[in-house]
């Protein structure tokens, strides 16, 4: 398999969020869980998404993972590796997105690694090296709550230059409005005087075309999938791959059997979505401190999911307010809590795929990435788009047979995705 586009994501939502936007973009994209066994045979695409789970992993961790799946890639005939990270740059001052880049960058052959999250189809932008979330500053929208890594500091600069040894600098909107030659020119000027890293401004999916033609040009760039869009976009412009858009039937086919909803984010989106959803679903809404307590709350769901599961689809949410969380987090700390919710989630998932289930749809990054994980899922093939981010997923080598998921960022969908997500997926 030679392909043309490599990706490396650093969760498994955001990595099907990244496979979507390259499929809609003219790309035959799959999406793998890790560097996949040599006995899986994939189909002929133009790009690989790696899934990973390491946004939240210990730094030397997550260079790990990632380094080595850059060599991976590279031996698949990448020439270019997106380090595919959220569009809202949820991390801490210790990592992973600066470690990581950095890594991936002296793998490469070093220079000024392109990195911007925006993606304005989805509400995120860059200005002057600021993230905005739906029109507000990071560190005033609902991320400042998030359970795992609370963004502060809208300034992306300084939250890039907290996690890295190298400078960082900006790429302007000025800059990026005058056109690739005029960015190009820019990461010239910020290698020569030793900046290892540049955020780009974007705005508009102009922005990210220009941006996507530049990175394309270099070894390694670092964003969201707004990104991965404006390099599909090069990639094709190109000639080197059809322009005509990628096929998604054979991802659509239908599976039989039972469907089911689990959720472990605790966004706002997804509380709503979860609200919403209550009105005409049975929903299952978990006791975050008794899942800390013992696996009595685990037993208990799954008895109430199996009763029900055979008259229709069910929810089982692990969801709770900011409020909760941060209790749980001060009383038993942030990661015990989190991997309680990990765990009983994804027994969860396993448990209801034991039962028939075929049809999942998991909401929250951490949680997809525990329940894929547990279900040993190898790959996947991207479908139909359910909401912006967010397609449909046909496994690929799984030894249960065929399903059907979808794999939802917390912040992803409109209030009614649950519902929507069930309807596309027969």
């Amino acid at each position: 398999m030679t392909i043309l586009l490599g990706s490396i994501a650093d969760d498994y939502t955001g990595a099907s969020d990244l496979a979507n936007t390259l499929t809609k973009n003219g790309l035959r994209t799959v999406q793998t869980v890790g560097i996949p066994d040599p006995s899986l045979v994939l189909p002929d695409v133009d790009a690989v998404v790696v899934s990973m789970k390491i946004r939240s992993v210990a730094a030397a961790e997550a260079v790990a993972a990632a380094t080595e799946a850059e060599r991976w890639l590279r031996k698949c005939g990448a020439t270019h590796v997106l380090y595919k990270v959220c569009s809202t740059f949820d991390s801490t001052d210790a990592g992973n997105i600066g470690p990581v880049t950095e890594a991936l960058n002296i793998a490469a052959g070093g220079g000024t690694v392109l990195v911007t999250p925006a993606f304005p189809e989805t509400g995120r932008t860059v200005y002057l090296g600021h993230l905005f979330v739906g029109g507000q500053p990071l560190n005033e929208s609902p991320l400042k709550d998030h359970p795992l890594n609370p963004m502060h500091d809208a300034n992306l600069v300084r939250v890039m230059a907290r996690q890295s040894r190298g400078a960082v600098d900006i790429v302007d909107l000025a800059t990026v409005s005058a056109g690739a030659g005029a960015v190009k020119a820019r990461l010239e000027a910020l290698r020569a005087a030793g900046a290892t890293a540049a955020i780009a401004d974007a705005i508009c999916e102009p922005d990210l075309e220009t941006l996507g033609e530049v990175a394309l040009q270099t070894p390694v760039s670092t964003g969201a999938s707004g990104l991965g869009l404006g390099l599909a976009r090069a990639l094709t412009r190109s000639g080197r791959v059809s322009s005509t858009s990628a096929a998604t039937a054979g991802a659509m086919r239908p599976v039989g059997g039972l469907a089911a909803i689990v959720a472990g984010s605790c966004s706002s989106a997804t509380l709503r979505q979860l609200d919403v959803a209550e009105r005409s679903l049975p929903v299952l809404r978990l006791n975050p401190e008794k899942l800390l307590a013992g696996p009595e709350e685990i037993y208990a769901a799954i008895s109430w999911a199996g009763d029900r599961i055979s008259a229709g689809p069910v929810v089982v949410a692990a969801s709770a307010s900011p409020q909760t969380v941060s209790r749980l987090q001060s009383q038993y700390g942030r990661d015990a809590s989190g991997h309680a919710i990990e765990t009983a989630t994804s027994i969860i998932a396993e448990e209801l795929m034991t039962r028939g289930v075929r049809r999942l749809v998991i909401a929250g990054g951490e949680t997809a990435g525990a329940a894929v994980d547990r279900l040993a899922i190898p790959a996947f093939l991207i479908g139909l788009e359910i909401a912006p981010g967010v397609p449909v997923l046909r496994t690929v080598g799984n030894k249960q047979g065929d399903m059907l998921l979808a794999l939802k960022s917390g912040n992803f969908g409109g209030e009614d995705f649950f519902t929507a997500a069930l309807a596309m997926m027969h």
